[in-house]
């Protein structure tokens, strides 16, 4: 049996090797992360052994667990199931803890966990077995076998004693069950038996726990607990979940446990069942116009959510079309890592701008028979590089230009600059290289047509320059990409002809200054203001005019320009500024087709000449007519000439009249003010109130002097204890007496008298008016209740009066015969009335009817008037109405009539109830 499996093995490996020398014509597969194997079984020599047990920190096989990161996953580490046992990151497995016993397999899962994709895990499962390999190999092949096709998992066997005689065969190191996914039943379908070998003495009952058993999710395994069989219950799903990890147990009827647990750990096989899946469906990407071939443009990336480690997962790339159609093909990708690079030379963004590509992702290894695909559009832009120099339209421009004028275009230069516009690229920059050496032109960018605009910057003169021949350059701002063999600039050249205009004439010095001494007489000729005429080319006549001249002083030939004054010069004058008189002139030429002028400004400086007498200031003052106050008077004199003809002042008192100098005296200050402020002061004790006329002489310090008599008036009054005039003083000192004082004062109180009293009388009229009693006492008075209105008097069915008063009249023959001036009848008459009865003060309940027939036969009788009683001119209502008749206010008191009612008319018919309704007890 040792013989047929080493056969075996080397067969096995043999053709593993044969076909590893293929790769060379085969390429590599993809390198995919993960563990290299499922299931790691993992011998301990016996020499590691302290009996059956491990001390803790003993290294029980180095670097027995490999993992491939594929250098795009970075490990945190590797978790173990099992706390007494560890995998360092270097694949060694370590023991943590004191293991006591290791006579029994012991089985653990290892979980590995990337940093940079912490959703992906992967698991593997680890054996440890104590011993040789060949121990446990050499036993007929069975281990060999039960891995390859385990259908029955049993318990492993428990020796009673420690130590025995007889040679003890092997325990067999429990493989994974693999289960595919997506099985399509039926269900439930049995995966393995579990069988403890004491089921031959006792009835044993199994069970499995973790997770898919008792824990989430719940029920996809199950076991039968007699038999043992252990099945799965529904279709499993590998991108759900990839392994599973349980544990079978055995206990006997009492449910006392009889075997030790023993881990199953099932994994779920991939099957082909998801496309690859773009992370988007459209992918932009750009290359440079000129690119060398393999330049890498974009990568495009599909996910497949199968097993990555199988052909189901593994996905590879192509590209279906690229638009535009191009018999050699611009692009390729990598099939494996989907990065596009360039594959021919001849990218041209001025020919194709940007490529469109399908790329096509397809699993099982890029199987276009059995794998499943997906799509996805790559767009590629072609961007611009400078490989395109401006090219100018034309190799001569021309213009022309007015002389003297700035900032106009004369010339646009085009070019063509087939690069992507509004870029560097395109951008075209001009510079003049020759034909201006004063710099009176320019060339600018027009940033929408790129178009170059000459431009004066300096103005021309056709007297000068009647041409220009420029020679101009355009490029770009950027350098022309390299292995352009054309030039990097353009040349043309640009002739621009000046056209003559009239220029007008101008003052060589403007403003021009002259100096003379003020007190120029008039008909003086101070200068010649002359102007010149550009143009000299042609002849013309220029002639004069003042435009400004403030003070009107001067007079300028039109022929000339001679400036003549026709008034004296005044430096003291109002017009004269900082000692210069300015005026403006005009010259203007005779030139065609209108004549051009141009302005010049003459200023006259005017040195001064003392011409000018000193005044005295304050020209009014005001003392106390004691000395012993202080009275006092500071003077100054102001003077309209320069400094130096002015200050400092003299100041004296004229001899004349004597009374001067008797009564007042001037007093020098001493130190800055001297000459310039003094002190008029009174010399006596006492001077009497009133005003007073003080001439002051002041003479200035002119070349020759000048002097001024200037009269001061002074108010001498009678001063307070604080030494300020008092009122009457300053009344008294100002020429009136006492007498006429106290005449003013009683006028002003009479007045006041009067105004008062008239307001008295205004209050008191006003009060009487309110408060005037009536004829008769009120509340004896019926017509207390009773308010006038404008009524028409009594009702349409009261017979005892003549209706047709109450319409209007057909003729007003009879009221348009009154007196002139008399003509309305809605106002009362101017002249004299009739007699209405006058009713009695002591009333009677039966005069109200006698009351109402006398003023209405008054009231017919009267021709001059319309009637105001009780008949008014109103357009005739109609006949009926639905008031009462008031003809019984005509009968006399009697017992027939019943007043009662009148209580319900309400207060203001109270009274007229009381006084008819108890008239007989009365």
């Amino acid at each position: 049996m040792k013989i047929d499996f080493t056969l075996l093995l080397t067969c096995t490996l043999l053709v593993g090797t044969s076909w590893g020398r293929g790769g060379g014509v085969l390429p590599d597969p993809p390198c995919r992360p993960g563990f290299s194997e499922r299931f790691y079984a993992v011998f301990v020599p016996r020499d590691l052994l302290h009996g059956q047990s491990i001390l803790k920190d003993t290294l029980l096989s180095p670097e027995r667990v490999s993992f491939e990161g594929c250098h795009i996953v970075e490990l945190l580490g590797f978790e173990s199931s099992d706390p007494n046992f560890s995998v360092q990151p270097d694949g060694s497995v370590y023991a943590e803890q004191d293991v006591a016993n290791l006579s029994e397999p012991v089985q653990f899962m290892v979980t590995a966990r990337g940093r940079s994709l912490e959703t992906h895990i992967w698991e593997t499962t680890v054996k440890l077995v104590a011993g040789h390999p060949s121990q446990i190999i050499g036993d007929s092949g069975a281990y060999l076998r039960h891995h390859m096709n385990p259908r029955v998992i049993s318990f492993p066997r428990r020796h009673n004693s420690p130590i025995s005689l007889r040679r003890q065969k092997r325990d067999w190191v429990i493989p994974p069950i693999n289960v595919p996914e997506n099985s399509r039943g039926p269900f439930p379908q049995m995966l393995v038996r579990i069988r403890s070998d004491k089921d031959r003495d006792i009835q044993i009952r199994y069970s499995i726990t973790g997770a898919g058993a008792d824990q989430p999710p719940t029920d996809v395994y199950n076991i039968d607990p007699v038999a043992g069989k252990m099945y799965v219950t529904r279709p499993l799903d590998r991108e759900e979940r990839a392994s599973y990890h349980v544990k079978a147990h055995a206990v006997d009827m009492n449910g006392i446990q009889v075997e030790s647990p023993i881990d199953l750990y099932i994994y779920v096989i991939d099957m082909n069942d998801n496309r690859p899946e773009f992370h988007n469906q459209v992918y932009n990407g750009s290359v440079p116009e000129g690119s060398k071939p393999g330049t890498h443009v974009m990568r495009v990336t599909a996910h497949d959510a199968d097993d990555d480690t199988t052909a189901n997962g593994i996905v590879q790339y192509r590209i279906l079309s690229e638009t535009p159609h191009n018999p050699s093909h611009m692009f390729t990708i990598n099939r494996e890592t989907g990065d596009i690079v360039t594959v021919a030379a001849g990218l041209d963004r001025e020919r194709v701008p940007q490529y469109t590509l399908i790329v096509q992702a397809t699993d099982m290894d890029g199987s276009q028979t059995i794998g499943l695909s997906n799509t996805a559009t790559a767009l590629i832009t072609v961007t611009d590089i400078n490989d395109n120099p401006p090219e100018m339209t034309s190799r001569t421009f021309s213009g022309e230009v007015e002389e003297n004028t700035v900032d106009v275009v004369v010339v646009n230069i085009t070019v063509t600059d087939r690069d992507q516009p509004d870029t560097p690229n395109w951008r075209a920059v001009y510079k003049i290289v020759h034909g201006d050496p004063q710099g009176h032109f320019t060339v600018n960018t027009n940033h929408i047509t790129n178009d170059g605009m000459v431009t004066v910057v300096k103005p021309v003169d056709f007297e000068n320059n009647r041409s220009f021949m420029l020679t101009v350059v355009v490029f770009n701002p950027v350098e022309l990409a390299k292995g352009i063999q054309s030039s990097a600039d353009s040349t043309a050249g640009v002739s621009i002809s000046v056209r003559d205009v009239n220029e007008p004439p101008y003052f060589p010095s403007n403003p021009t200054m002259i100096r003379f001494e003020e007190g120029v007489p008039a008909g003086t000729i101070i200068t010649i203001f002359a102007a010149r005429d550009p143009d000299i080319l042609t002849r013309q006549r220029v002639r004069y005019y003042k435009l400004s001249d403030p003070a009107d002083w001067l007079r300028i030939n039109s022929s000339n320009g001679e400036i003549t004054t026709l008034a004296t010069l005044d430096r003291e004058s109002p017009d004269v500024k900082n000692n210069i008189y300015q005026a403006t002139f005009l010259a203007a030429d005779d030139g065609k087709p209108q004549p051009a002028t141009g302005t010049g400004t003459l200023q006259i400086y005017l040195t001064d000449v003392n011409d000018n007498a000193p005044v005295l200031q304050p020209r009014e003052a005001q003392v106390c007519e004691r000395s012993r106050y202080g009275s006092r008077i500071n003077l100054t004199a102001t003077d309209p000439d320069a400094d130096q003809s002015a200050g400092p002042f003299n100041f004296e008192l004229p001899p004349y009249p004597p009374s001067v100098r008797r009564n007042w005296t001037i007093t020098q200050f001493n130190g800055a003010l001297r000459g310039y402020y003094v002190q008029l002061r009174l010399k006596l004790h006492y001077l009497e109130a009133g005003m007073y006329s003080v001439p002051v002489i002041v003479t200035d310090s002119g070349n020759p002097p000048m002097s001024n008599r200037s009269l001061l008036r002074v108010k001498v009054c009678p001063c307070d204890a604080d030494g300020y005039c008092t009122a009457i003083g300053a009344v008294a000192a100002a020429g009136l007496g006492t007498g006429a004082i106290i005449a003013i004062l009683i006028c002003i109180i009479i007045l006041l008298s009067m105004v008062l009293l008239f307001v008295v009388w205004m209050k008191r009229r006003e009060k009487e008016r309110q408060t005037k009693p009536l004829l008769i006492d009120p509340e004896d008075d019926v017509r207390d209740n009773i308010l006038k209105y404008d009524e028409e008097g009594g009702g349409e069915e009261d017979q005892d009066y003549d209706l047709s008063q109450l319409q209007q009249p057909e003729s007003l023959d009879h009221i348009m015969a009154k007196p002139a001036g008399v003509r309305r009848v809605d106002e009362r008459p101017v002249i004299a009335e009739s007699q209405y009865p006058v009713r009695s003060t002591l009333p009677h309940p039966g005069d109200i009817g006698d009351f109402i027939n006398d003023g209405l036969r008054a009231a017919d009788n009267d021709p001059t008037a319309p009637p105001y009683d009780s008949l008014l001119v109103f357009d005739y209502e109609g006949s009926g109405s639905t008031a009462g008749s008031v003809s019984s206010l005509d009968s006399s008191s009697s017992g027939d009539q019943d007043y009662d009612y009148l209580n319900d008319w309400g207060p203001r018919f109270k009274k007229l109830a009381d006084l008819y309704a108890g008239g007989e007890e009365d």
